[in-house]
Protein backbone atom coordinates (compact mmCIF):
# COMPACT_ATOMS: atom_id res chain seq x y z
CA UNK A 1 0.00 0.00 0.00
CA UNK A 2 1.18 3.72 -0.90
CA UNK A 3 2.62 5.83 2.05
CA UNK A 4 0.24 8.62 2.48
CA UNK A 5 1.85 11.81 4.29
CA UNK A 6 1.11 11.94 7.91
CA UNK A 7 -2.24 13.92 9.16
CA UNK A 8 -2.79 16.38 12.29
CA UNK A 9 -5.59 17.73 14.71
CA UNK A 10 -4.98 20.86 16.12
CA UNK A 11 -5.89 20.75 19.88
CA UNK A 12 -5.14 23.87 22.40
CA UNK A 13 -3.33 25.01 19.51
CA UNK A 14 -0.76 22.29 19.50
CA UNK A 15 -1.07 19.94 16.56
CA UNK A 16 -1.25 16.29 17.24
CA UNK A 17 -0.21 13.76 14.45
CA UNK A 18 -2.82 11.15 13.45
CA UNK A 19 -1.45 7.74 13.58
CA UNK A 20 -1.20 6.13 10.22
CA UNK A 21 -3.57 3.06 9.23
CA UNK A 22 -3.36 0.25 11.94
CA UNK A 23 -5.40 -2.33 13.77
CA UNK A 24 -5.15 -3.28 17.53
CA UNK A 25 -5.45 -6.77 18.75
CA UNK A 26 -5.95 -6.47 22.76
CA UNK A 27 -5.42 -9.87 24.28
CA UNK A 28 -7.80 -9.75 27.58
CA UNK A 29 -10.33 -8.01 25.61
CA UNK A 30 -12.74 -8.96 28.16
CA UNK A 31 -10.62 -7.91 31.73
CA UNK A 32 -10.65 -4.96 33.81
CA UNK A 33 -7.98 -3.34 32.20
CA UNK A 34 -9.43 -3.30 28.75
CA UNK A 35 -12.62 -2.42 30.45
CA UNK A 36 -11.39 0.42 32.77
CA UNK A 37 -9.06 1.51 30.64
CA UNK A 38 -7.93 0.66 27.12
CA UNK A 39 -11.37 0.92 25.75
CA UNK A 40 -12.72 4.12 27.58
CA UNK A 41 -9.50 5.99 25.89
CA UNK A 42 -9.90 4.43 22.53
CA UNK A 43 -13.54 5.53 22.40
CA UNK A 44 -12.26 9.17 23.63
CA UNK A 45 -9.80 8.77 20.93
CA UNK A 46 -12.54 8.08 18.08
CA UNK A 47 -14.64 10.77 19.63
CA UNK A 48 -12.05 13.58 19.58
CA UNK A 49 -11.41 12.33 15.66
CA UNK A 50 -7.07 11.43 16.91
CA UNK A 51 -7.85 8.00 15.43
CA UNK A 52 -7.35 6.81 11.93
CA UNK A 53 -10.36 6.68 9.96
CA UNK A 54 -9.05 3.03 8.40
CA UNK A 55 -8.64 1.10 12.12
CA UNK A 56 -10.03 -1.80 13.55
CA UNK A 57 -10.00 -3.75 17.16
CA UNK A 58 -9.83 -7.11 17.28
CA UNK A 59 -10.90 -8.20 21.41
CA UNK A 60 -9.50 -11.77 22.05
CA UNK A 61 -9.54 -13.79 25.07
CA UNK A 62 -10.17 -17.24 26.39
CA UNK A 63 -14.29 -16.33 26.98
CA UNK A 64 -16.37 -17.54 24.62
CA UNK A 65 -18.44 -14.68 23.18
CA UNK A 66 -19.15 -13.03 19.79
CA UNK A 67 -18.20 -9.58 18.01
CA UNK A 68 -22.09 -8.26 18.90
CA UNK A 69 -21.38 -9.46 22.87
CA UNK A 70 -18.22 -8.06 22.54
CA UNK A 71 -19.63 -4.50 21.94
CA UNK A 72 -22.23 -4.75 24.24
CA UNK A 73 -20.24 -5.80 26.85
CA UNK A 74 -18.15 -2.68 25.81
CA UNK A 75 -20.63 -0.09 25.77
CA UNK A 76 -21.36 -0.06 29.91
CA UNK A 77 -17.86 0.52 30.72
CA UNK A 78 -17.51 3.61 28.06
CA UNK A 79 -20.70 5.45 29.42
CA UNK A 80 -19.87 4.77 33.06
CA UNK A 81 -16.07 6.34 32.44
CA UNK A 82 -17.69 9.33 30.06
CA UNK A 83 -21.49 9.46 30.98
CA UNK A 84 -21.48 13.56 30.27
CA UNK A 85 -19.78 13.41 27.60
CA UNK A 86 -21.04 9.68 25.73
CA UNK A 87 -22.39 9.97 22.30
CA UNK A 88 -24.65 7.37 21.01
CA UNK A 89 -23.85 8.51 17.19
CA UNK A 90 -19.75 8.69 18.51
CA UNK A 91 -20.03 4.90 19.39
CA UNK A 92 -21.79 3.57 16.94
CA UNK A 93 -19.45 4.46 14.45
CA UNK A 94 -16.60 3.32 17.10
CA UNK A 95 -18.22 0.20 17.99
CA UNK A 96 -18.28 -0.69 14.28
CA UNK A 97 -14.74 -1.21 14.69
CA UNK A 98 -14.48 -3.74 17.30
CA UNK A 99 -14.60 -7.56 16.73
CA UNK A 100 -13.88 -10.61 19.18
CA UNK A 101 -12.42 -13.64 18.69
CA UNK A 102 -11.64 -16.47 21.48
CA UNK A 103 -8.35 -18.16 21.90
CA UNK A 104 -6.56 -20.36 24.22
CA UNK A 105 -3.27 -18.42 25.17
CA UNK A 106 -1.32 -21.80 25.66
CA UNK A 107 -2.55 -23.49 22.07
CA UNK A 108 -0.58 -22.40 19.34
CA UNK A 109 -3.13 -23.79 17.01
CA UNK A 110 -5.98 -21.44 18.50
CA UNK A 111 -3.70 -18.78 17.32
CA UNK A 112 -3.62 -19.80 13.84
CA UNK A 113 -7.63 -20.31 13.50
CA UNK A 114 -8.36 -16.96 15.70
CA UNK A 115 -5.79 -14.83 14.76
CA UNK A 116 -3.71 -15.46 11.68
CA UNK A 117 -6.76 -16.65 9.44
CA UNK A 118 -8.87 -13.91 10.67
CA UNK A 119 -6.60 -10.73 10.72
CA UNK A 120 -5.94 -10.66 6.66
CA UNK A 121 -10.08 -10.10 5.76
CA UNK A 122 -10.55 -7.53 8.58
CA UNK A 123 -7.51 -5.85 7.16
CA UNK A 124 -9.19 -6.33 3.61
CA UNK A 125 -12.13 -4.26 5.12
CA UNK A 126 -10.99 -1.50 7.09
CA UNK A 127 -7.80 -1.03 4.51
CA UNK A 128 -5.14 -0.83 7.59
CA UNK A 129 -2.26 -2.04 5.60
CA UNK A 130 -1.39 -4.79 7.98
CA UNK A 131 -0.13 -3.12 10.58
CA UNK A 132 -0.82 -5.16 13.61
CA UNK A 133 -0.20 -3.92 17.31
CA UNK A 134 -0.78 -6.69 20.14
CA UNK A 135 -1.51 -5.42 23.44
CA UNK A 136 -1.03 -7.98 26.23
CA UNK A 137 -3.70 -6.77 28.60
CA UNK A 138 -3.19 -9.90 31.01
CA UNK A 139 -1.79 -11.23 34.08
CA UNK A 140 2.39 -12.10 33.52
CA UNK A 141 2.04 -15.41 34.24
CA UNK A 142 0.55 -16.04 30.07
CA UNK A 143 3.43 -12.95 28.79
CA UNK A 144 5.68 -15.85 27.94
CA UNK A 145 2.59 -18.56 26.39
CA UNK A 146 1.40 -15.50 23.96
CA UNK A 147 4.82 -14.33 22.77
CA UNK A 148 6.31 -17.55 21.59
CA UNK A 149 2.67 -18.59 19.79
CA UNK A 150 2.65 -15.07 17.91
CA UNK A 151 6.39 -15.82 16.82
CA UNK A 152 5.55 -19.37 16.00
CA UNK A 153 2.45 -18.98 14.11
CA UNK A 154 4.47 -15.80 12.10
CA UNK A 155 2.50 -13.14 13.62
CA UNK A 156 5.21 -11.25 15.03
CA UNK A 157 7.13 -10.71 12.08
CA UNK A 158 6.85 -7.62 9.95
CA UNK A 159 6.35 -9.18 6.38
CA UNK A 160 3.19 -7.71 5.76
CA UNK A 161 3.68 -4.08 7.87
CA UNK A 162 4.63 -3.14 11.21
CA UNK A 163 4.06 -5.88 13.82
CA UNK A 164 4.08 -4.05 17.57
CA UNK A 165 3.76 -5.59 20.69
CA UNK A 166 2.53 -3.78 23.79
CA UNK A 167 3.61 -5.44 27.50
CA UNK A 168 1.98 -3.59 30.49
CA UNK A 169 4.12 -3.81 33.62
CA UNK A 170 4.98 -5.66 35.32
CA UNK A 171 7.80 -6.83 33.51
CA UNK A 172 9.33 -9.61 35.32
CA UNK A 173 9.42 -9.33 39.43
CA UNK A 174 13.45 -9.63 39.39
CA UNK A 175 16.68 -9.41 37.57
CA UNK A 176 16.41 -13.26 36.30
CA UNK A 177 12.72 -13.10 35.43
CA UNK A 178 12.99 -9.85 33.54
CA UNK A 179 15.88 -11.42 31.59
CA UNK A 180 14.14 -14.71 31.01
CA UNK A 181 11.20 -12.52 29.50
CA UNK A 182 13.26 -10.35 27.26
CA UNK A 183 15.05 -13.58 25.91
CA UNK A 184 11.68 -14.70 24.95
CA UNK A 185 10.87 -11.39 23.56
CA UNK A 186 14.24 -10.77 21.23
CA UNK A 187 13.55 -14.80 19.44
CA UNK A 188 10.56 -13.61 18.03
CA UNK A 189 10.51 -9.34 18.22
CA UNK A 190 13.07 -6.52 17.57
CA UNK A 191 13.97 -4.24 20.09
CA UNK A 192 12.13 -1.76 18.23
CA UNK A 193 8.56 -3.92 18.06
CA UNK A 194 8.45 -3.86 21.94
CA UNK A 195 6.78 -1.52 23.75
CA UNK A 196 7.00 -1.75 27.76
CA UNK A 197 4.44 1.02 29.16
CA UNK A 198 4.58 2.69 32.46
CA UNK A 199 2.10 4.59 31.85
CA UNK A 200 3.82 7.44 34.55
CA UNK A 201 5.89 8.43 32.14
CA UNK A 202 2.96 9.67 29.47
CA UNK A 203 1.22 11.91 32.44
CA UNK A 204 1.35 15.37 31.40
CA UNK A 205 3.30 16.57 34.49
CA UNK A 206 6.68 13.89 33.82
CA UNK A 207 6.34 15.04 30.38
CA UNK A 208 6.76 18.05 31.13
CA UNK A 209 9.38 17.96 33.53
CA UNK A 210 12.06 17.37 30.13
CA UNK A 211 10.41 20.52 28.92
CA UNK A 212 10.94 22.17 31.93
CA UNK A 213 14.70 21.21 32.21
CA UNK A 214 15.77 21.60 29.07
CA UNK A 215 13.59 24.45 27.44
CA UNK A 216 14.16 27.35 30.27
CA UNK A 217 18.03 28.49 30.55
CA UNK A 218 17.22 29.46 34.26
CA UNK A 219 16.94 26.29 35.65
CA UNK A 220 19.23 24.04 33.78
CA UNK A 221 23.09 25.86 35.16
CA UNK A 222 21.06 25.32 38.62
CA UNK A 223 20.73 21.41 37.62
CA UNK A 224 23.36 19.77 40.04
CA UNK A 225 25.61 19.30 43.10
CA UNK A 226 26.55 23.18 43.23
CA UNK A 227 23.13 24.28 44.07
CA UNK A 228 21.46 21.40 44.73
CA UNK A 229 21.34 19.88 48.59
CA UNK A 230 18.74 17.25 47.76
CA UNK A 231 15.72 15.74 46.12
CA UNK A 232 12.36 14.31 47.62
CA UNK A 233 10.53 12.12 45.48
CA UNK A 234 7.26 10.95 46.71
CA UNK A 235 4.29 8.46 45.67
CA UNK A 236 1.26 8.88 48.57
CA UNK A 237 -1.86 7.13 48.80
CA UNK A 238 -4.47 6.87 50.91
CA UNK A 239 -5.66 3.57 49.12
CA UNK A 240 -5.34 0.11 51.04
CA UNK A 241 -4.46 -3.11 48.48
CA UNK A 242 -8.63 -2.88 47.60
CA UNK A 243 -8.70 -5.86 44.73
CA UNK A 244 -5.28 -6.43 43.95
CA UNK A 245 -4.52 -8.53 47.01
CA UNK A 246 -2.98 -11.57 45.03
CA UNK A 247 -0.82 -9.78 43.43
CA UNK A 248 0.31 -7.39 46.16
CA UNK A 249 1.13 -9.82 48.50
CA UNK A 250 3.10 -11.36 46.17
CA UNK A 251 4.96 -7.92 44.58
CA UNK A 252 5.01 -5.73 47.31
CA UNK A 253 5.42 -1.52 47.16
CA UNK A 254 9.31 -1.92 46.08
CA UNK A 255 8.26 -4.19 42.64
CA UNK A 256 5.04 -2.36 42.46
CA UNK A 257 6.34 1.26 42.46
CA UNK A 258 10.30 1.75 42.82
CA UNK A 259 11.68 -0.43 40.11
CA UNK A 260 8.86 0.90 37.68
CA UNK A 261 7.18 4.69 38.46
CA UNK A 262 9.78 5.92 41.22
CA UNK A 263 12.87 4.62 39.08
CA UNK A 264 11.17 6.43 36.03
CA UNK A 265 10.77 9.90 38.19
CA UNK A 266 13.92 9.36 39.02
CA UNK A 267 15.87 8.95 35.59
CA UNK A 268 13.46 12.50 34.21
CA UNK A 269 14.76 14.30 36.96
CA UNK A 270 18.48 13.19 36.86
CA UNK A 271 19.56 12.30 33.34
CA UNK A 272 21.47 14.67 31.40
CA UNK A 273 20.44 16.32 28.28
CA UNK A 274 19.65 14.04 25.23
CA UNK A 275 21.16 15.21 21.90
CA UNK A 276 17.79 15.92 20.57
CA UNK A 277 14.21 14.93 21.77
CA UNK A 278 14.24 11.54 20.00
CA UNK A 279 13.13 8.04 21.75
CA UNK A 280 16.87 6.29 21.39
CA UNK A 281 18.55 9.86 22.84
CA UNK A 282 15.88 10.26 25.66
CA UNK A 283 16.02 6.32 27.00
CA UNK A 284 19.76 6.33 26.73
CA UNK A 285 20.30 9.21 28.92
CA UNK A 286 17.54 7.33 31.52
CA UNK A 287 19.33 4.38 30.59
CA UNK A 288 22.57 5.76 31.87
CA UNK A 289 21.49 7.24 35.10
CA UNK A 290 21.36 3.63 36.23
CA UNK A 291 24.65 2.95 35.63
CA UNK A 292 25.84 5.23 37.93
CA UNK A 293 23.49 4.04 40.81
CA UNK A 294 25.36 3.10 43.54
CA UNK A 295 24.63 -0.17 44.95
CA UNK A 296 23.03 -0.52 48.16
CA UNK A 297 25.13 -1.59 51.01
CA UNK A 298 23.66 -5.37 52.16
CA UNK A 299 25.15 -5.10 54.80
CA UNK A 300 23.84 -2.19 56.58
CA UNK A 301 21.34 -1.42 54.47
CA UNK A 302 18.76 -0.46 56.76
CA UNK A 303 20.89 2.90 56.70
CA UNK A 304 19.79 3.55 53.27
CA UNK A 305 16.53 1.53 52.96
CA UNK A 306 13.41 1.38 55.39
CA UNK A 307 9.70 -0.29 54.48
CA UNK A 308 6.85 -0.53 56.78
CA UNK A 309 3.48 -2.46 56.45
CA UNK A 310 0.34 -0.37 57.34
CA UNK A 311 -1.94 -1.46 60.15
CA UNK A 312 -5.78 -0.52 61.72
CA UNK A 313 -5.94 3.53 61.57
CA UNK A 314 -8.63 6.48 60.45
CA UNK A 315 -8.16 7.93 56.52
CA UNK A 316 -11.05 10.48 56.16
CA UNK A 317 -12.31 10.14 59.68
CA UNK A 318 -13.23 6.29 59.05
CA UNK A 319 -11.86 3.57 60.48
CA UNK A 320 -9.93 1.22 58.23
CA UNK A 321 -8.43 -2.34 58.81
CA UNK A 322 -4.51 -3.13 58.80
CA UNK A 323 -3.15 -5.13 55.95
CA UNK A 324 -3.27 -8.07 57.04
CA UNK A 325 -6.83 -7.93 58.49
CA UNK A 326 -7.57 -7.11 54.29
CA UNK A 327 -9.42 -10.41 52.58
CA UNK A 328 -6.88 -12.71 50.51
CA UNK A 329 -3.64 -11.15 52.89
CA UNK A 330 -2.21 -13.68 55.35
CA UNK A 331 -2.04 -12.77 58.92
CA UNK A 332 1.41 -13.70 58.73
CA UNK A 333 2.32 -11.78 56.08
CA UNK A 334 5.62 -9.88 55.97
CA UNK A 335 4.80 -7.40 52.73
CA UNK A 336 5.96 -4.13 53.16
CA UNK A 337 3.26 -1.61 51.85
CA UNK A 338 5.33 1.14 52.92
CA UNK A 339 9.13 2.22 51.46
CA UNK A 340 11.61 4.60 51.55
CA UNK A 341 15.00 4.88 50.33
CA UNK A 342 18.58 6.70 49.90
CA UNK A 343 20.16 6.76 46.26
CA UNK A 344 23.50 8.10 45.89
CA UNK A 345 24.55 8.71 41.93
CA UNK A 346 28.49 8.68 41.50
CA UNK A 347 29.09 10.83 38.33
CA UNK A 348 29.90 14.54 37.88
CA UNK A 349 26.69 16.00 37.98
CA UNK A 350 25.13 14.24 40.92
CA UNK A 351 28.12 13.42 43.45
CA UNK A 352 26.84 14.37 47.03
CA UNK A 353 23.54 15.11 46.39
CA UNK A 354 21.32 12.12 47.78
CA UNK A 355 17.87 11.39 46.21
CA UNK A 356 15.41 10.31 49.24
CA UNK A 357 12.37 8.55 47.26
CA UNK A 358 9.52 7.01 49.58
CA UNK A 359 6.38 5.32 48.80
CA UNK A 360 3.13 3.95 50.67
CA UNK A 361 -0.45 2.55 51.19
CA UNK A 362 -2.78 4.31 53.52
CA UNK A 363 -0.92 7.23 54.37
CA UNK A 364 -2.10 11.01 55.40
CA UNK A 365 -3.11 11.95 51.80
CA UNK A 366 -2.66 11.32 47.96
CA UNK A 367 0.48 13.24 46.58
CA UNK A 368 2.88 12.40 43.49
CA UNK A 369 5.70 15.09 43.84
CA UNK A 370 9.48 15.89 43.50
CA UNK A 371 10.90 18.18 45.46
CA UNK A 372 14.14 19.95 44.58
CA UNK A 373 15.99 21.15 47.48
CA UNK A 374 18.82 24.02 46.76
CA UNK A 375 21.65 24.46 49.34
CA UNK A 376 21.47 27.12 51.81
CA UNK A 377 23.09 30.79 51.21
CA UNK A 378 26.63 30.48 51.32
CA UNK A 379 27.13 33.77 54.17
CA UNK A 380 23.60 34.21 56.76
CA UNK A 381 24.72 38.19 55.85
CA UNK A 382 21.94 39.13 57.52
CA UNK A 383 20.82 40.24 61.70
CA UNK A 384 20.15 37.82 64.17
CA UNK A 385 16.56 38.96 64.60
CA UNK A 386 15.89 37.09 61.11
CA UNK A 387 16.70 33.93 62.83
CA UNK A 388 19.48 31.41 62.73
CA UNK A 389 18.69 29.72 59.12
CA UNK A 390 16.67 30.80 56.29
CA UNK A 391 14.82 28.16 54.42
CA UNK A 392 16.42 27.55 51.09
CA UNK A 393 14.46 27.59 48.28
CA UNK A 394 12.63 24.64 47.16
CA UNK A 395 11.17 24.03 43.79
CA UNK A 396 8.32 21.43 43.73
CA UNK A 397 6.98 19.56 40.74
CA UNK A 398 3.22 18.06 41.16
CA UNK A 399 2.50 15.23 39.44
CA UNK A 400 -1.09 14.35 40.65
CA UNK A 401 -3.52 15.98 42.18
CA UNK A 402 -3.64 19.70 41.83
CA UNK A 403 -0.81 19.25 38.80
CA UNK A 404 1.64 22.24 38.77
CA UNK A 405 4.85 23.76 39.73
CA UNK A 406 5.75 26.02 42.43
CA UNK A 407 8.99 27.57 43.64
CA UNK A 408 9.38 28.77 47.16
CA UNK A 409 11.65 31.83 48.23
CA UNK A 410 11.92 34.88 50.07
CA UNK A 411 11.12 38.15 50.17
CA UNK A 412 11.18 41.05 53.16
CA UNK A 413 7.61 41.37 54.99
CA UNK A 414 6.31 44.55 54.58
CA UNK A 415 6.32 47.32 56.99
CA UNK A 416 9.62 45.17 58.53
CA UNK A 417 13.12 46.47 58.39
CA UNK A 418 14.82 43.16 58.12
CA UNK A 419 12.16 40.57 58.57
CA UNK A 420 11.91 37.59 55.78
CA UNK A 421 8.29 35.83 54.69
CA UNK A 422 8.58 32.61 52.23
CA UNK A 423 6.40 33.25 49.13
CA UNK A 424 5.17 30.67 46.91
CA UNK A 425 5.00 30.87 43.18
CA UNK A 426 2.66 28.85 41.81
CA UNK A 427 1.47 27.60 38.30
CA UNK A 428 -1.50 24.81 38.15
CA UNK A 429 -1.97 23.17 34.86
CA UNK A 430 -5.58 23.76 33.28
CA UNK A 431 -8.14 21.06 34.69
CA UNK A 432 -9.18 19.59 31.80
CA UNK A 433 -6.22 17.97 29.99
CA UNK A 434 -7.00 17.21 26.49
CA UNK A 435 -5.77 13.57 26.74
CA UNK A 436 -5.25 11.21 29.51
CA UNK A 437 -1.71 9.30 30.02
CA UNK A 438 -3.56 5.55 27.92
CA UNK A 439 -4.43 7.56 25.59
CA UNK A 440 -0.92 9.39 24.55
CA UNK A 441 0.75 5.95 25.06
CA UNK A 442 -2.07 4.12 22.72
CA UNK A 443 -1.31 7.09 20.08
CA UNK A 444 2.44 6.93 20.60
CA UNK A 445 2.28 3.00 19.95
CA UNK A 446 0.33 3.72 16.61
CA UNK A 447 2.98 6.34 15.79
CA UNK A 448 6.22 4.09 16.17
CA UNK A 449 7.40 6.30 19.02
CA UNK A 450 8.99 4.53 21.96
CA UNK A 451 9.52 7.98 23.73
CA UNK A 452 7.01 7.05 26.43
CA UNK A 453 8.15 3.58 26.68
CA UNK A 454 11.17 1.55 28.50
CA UNK A 455 13.57 -0.38 26.80
CA UNK A 456 15.34 -3.26 27.44
CA UNK A 457 18.31 -1.91 28.64
CA UNK A 458 16.93 0.13 31.23
CA UNK A 459 14.09 -2.61 32.97
CA UNK A 460 17.36 -5.19 33.24
CA UNK A 461 19.52 -2.58 34.78
CA UNK A 462 16.45 -1.27 37.12
CA UNK A 463 16.18 -4.90 38.43
CA UNK A 464 20.19 -5.58 39.18
CA UNK A 465 20.15 -2.78 41.16
CA UNK A 466 16.54 -3.91 43.01
CA UNK A 467 16.97 -7.30 43.22
CA UNK A 468 19.61 -7.82 45.61
CA UNK A 469 18.02 -5.34 48.15
CA UNK A 470 14.17 -7.21 47.71
CA UNK A 471 16.18 -10.64 48.31
CA UNK A 472 17.97 -9.43 51.21
CA UNK A 473 14.93 -8.12 52.92
CA UNK A 474 12.80 -10.85 52.50
CA UNK A 475 15.67 -13.27 54.01
CA UNK A 476 15.64 -11.44 56.85
CA UNK A 477 11.96 -9.67 57.75
CA UNK A 478 9.22 -11.47 59.20
CA UNK A 479 5.79 -10.55 60.33
CA UNK A 480 7.24 -9.78 64.03
CA UNK A 481 9.87 -7.57 62.68
CA UNK A 482 8.63 -5.79 59.82
CA UNK A 483 7.85 -1.66 61.44
CA UNK A 484 4.09 -1.18 61.67
CA UNK A 485 2.66 2.03 60.96
CA UNK A 486 -0.70 3.38 61.22
CA UNK A 487 -3.19 3.92 58.34
CA UNK A 488 -3.43 7.83 58.37
CA UNK A 489 0.09 8.50 58.88
CA UNK A 490 2.95 9.53 57.22
CA UNK A 491 4.40 5.98 57.65
CA UNK A 492 6.71 4.34 59.91
CA UNK A 493 8.93 6.48 62.03
CA UNK A 494 12.13 4.74 60.94
CA UNK A 495 11.26 6.51 57.75
CA UNK A 496 11.94 9.81 59.24
CA UNK A 497 14.92 9.02 61.27
CA UNK A 498 16.61 7.74 57.14
CA UNK A 499 17.01 11.42 56.75
CA UNK A 500 17.25 13.19 60.26
CA UNK A 501 20.69 10.94 60.08
CA UNK A 502 21.65 13.35 57.23
CA UNK A 503 20.30 16.32 59.09
CA UNK A 504 17.26 16.83 56.82
CA UNK A 505 13.60 15.96 57.06
CA UNK A 506 10.29 15.10 54.58
CA UNK A 507 8.11 17.19 53.33
CA UNK A 508 4.92 17.06 55.04
CA UNK A 509 2.34 14.55 53.38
Amino acid sequence: MKNTPPSYRTVNTCEIQIPGPCCLVIFGASGDLTKRKLLPSLYLLHKNRVLPDRFFILGTGREKMTSEQFRAAMLAPVQEAYHKEFDQHAWQVFSDKLYYSPIDYANEASYAAGLRDKLPSLEREHQTGGTRIFYLAVPPTVFEDIINNLGSTGLSGDAQGNSRIVIEKPFGRDLASSCQLNTVLQKHFRERQVYRIDHYLAKETVQNILMFRFANSIFEPLWNRRYIDHVQITVAETLGVEHRAGYYEKAGVLRDMFQNHLFQLLAVIAMEPPPAFEADFVRDEKSKVFRSVRPWPLDHLDEFVVIGQYGTGMIDASPVPGYREEDGISVRSSTPTFAAMKIVIDNWRWNGVPFYLRSGKRLTSVATEIAIHFKQVPHAMFPETVGASIDPNTLVLRIQPNEGVSLMYQTKTPGSKVCLTPVIMDYSYPRSMELSAYEWVLLDCMQGDQMLFTSQDWVERTWSLLTPVIEKLEQTVTAETIPLYAAGSAGPPEAARLLSRDNRQWRPL
